[in-house]
């Protein structure tokens, strides 16, 4: 008998039926002798409707009840999903965050787990019952509600299978495993059996969808099998665990982009020591999350450098005014701003071992008609910014060029 922790996402309880069809999952997996601890998200589209409704109310809710109205979600679809359950004949009870002492720190909306609580959950398996419990939120050290982010749900699974040192995490989505493209850009895009943490974790944080980068965070840290499935049939999907010798064969595992980048370039910045610093700190006091960095000597004035980084497109705008008010301290010559970019990443622990990788990669986008703009790279992947309008086209030569449409090949060309 194996202890499973299943999460299920918001398409999975979408409406009354499905939720349904997850009480019967749950339950089969229950009577193959399983003990089961369930986390759903809310059901698909509410958690929208409840940001909606804060920010007609308030162009800058107060984040401790942006909280409180958004995790509501979760509380409906636990209480409708141990409903089911015990209309199936199987015994659940459903719980909030602070019901099993799931404890954060304060940030609120996108809050950090620091201590899981393990004993509400044994109590209940020892019963024989089914612990529903609610993803994406949590409880600080003052009692406040807090939520993990959006994708929130994961981590709250992941942990929960680290907290109960649970034999697997399955992740049910949309779609039936991670994937070497996304599938509806890419027709010949393969489900991958088996990914290392490593590589879904880069995968995850440069554009991929399918698990949130911090519930890989979790499973790398306390090595956590992850089983990345489909809601809709019982086909074996994709796991994620520790690298194993036979994946650094594989030179690029997949190909991802995200189009939620936009550039900015600071040009004419004097070039002395304690410039990036301010420019930096500036963006870090916004909470502004920073990407990719290039910095080299301005080509107009002497003593002078341009800078340049990427942002997500949300912050665009407060980035660009907090450069612009900078640059006019600094001296700078002049701000630019560019959303109509993405980044375009390779990605595969085989790059520590095989040469010729980046090489390949800027012969086929240029071979494509493509520019690069930026690059950015660390021991298993490629990123480059490009013009939005290339994206797919990117991918797709890109899916080719490094086999991945057919068989995974040793050699990187």
């Amino acid at each position: 008998m194996a202890l499973i922790v299943q999460k299920f996402g918001g398409t999975s309880v979408g409406d009354t039926e499905r939720i349904k069809n997850v009480a019967a999952r749950v339950a089969r997996t229950r009577a193959a002798g399983h003990d089961v601890v369930v986390v759903v998200s809310a059901m698909a589209g509410e958690t929208n409707r409840l940001v909606k409704l804060a920010y007609e109310i308030d162009a800058q809710p107060i984040g401790r009840e942006y909280d409180v109205l958004v995790s509501s979600g979760e509380q409906v679809s636990i209480a409708l999903l141990a409903l089911a359950l015990d209309r199936a004949g199987v015994p659940a009870r459903s719980f909030l965050g602070h019901q099993i002492s799931m404890i954060t720190d304060t940030t609120h909306g996108r809050a950090r787990i620091e201590s899981v609580g393990s004993d509400v959950l044994e109590a209940t398996l020892a019963r024989g019952e089914i612990a529903v419990v609610a993803g994406f939120q949590g409880i600080d050290k003052d009692g406040n509600i807090t939520t993990l982010g959006r994708g929130g749900s994961d981590t709250t699974a992941v942990a929960l299978a680290a907290a109960l040192k649970a034999d697997v995490c399955e992740i049910y989505t949309d779609v039936d495993g991670v994937y070497t493209a996304d599938p509806r850009l890419v027709r010949g895009a393969r489900k991958i059996p088996r990914i290392s943490y490593e590589e879904m974790l880069e995968l995850a944080s440069l554009g991929a969808k399918v698990l949130q980068t911090r519930s890989v965070e979790f499973g790398m840290k306390y090595e956590v099998p992850i089983h990345v499935r489909s809601s809709f049939d019982e086909s074996e999907g994709s796991w994620v665990v520790p690298e194993e010798e036979t994946m650094e064969q594989v030179v690029v595992r997949a190909v991802t982009y995200d189009k939620n980048e936009a550039r900015i370039s600071v040009l004419g910045v004097p070039d002395r020591p304690g410039i990036a610093a301010r420019v930096f700190d500036s963006l870090a006091d916004a909470e502004i999350v920073v990407d990719m960095i290039i910095q080299n000597a301005s080509h107009e004035r002497d003593g002078h450098t341009d800078l340049t980084f990427t942002v997500p497109k949300e912050s665009a705008t407060q980035a660009l005014e907090l450069m612009q008010q900078l640059a006019s301290e600094l001296g700078a010559a002049e701000v630019r701003a560019d959303s109509n970019i993405a980044k375009v990443s390779v990605v595969g622990v085989g790059m520590r071992s095989h040469s010729g990788v980046a090489a390949k990669m800027f012969r086929v986008l240029s071979g494509a008609g493509m520019n690069i703009q930026m690059i950015a790279t660390s021991e298993i992947k490629i990123s480059v910014v490009i013009d939005e309008v290339y994206t797919e086209l990117a991918v797709r030569v890109l899916h080719q060029a490094f086999g991945l449409d057919a068989e995974p090949s040793v050699a990187a060309e």
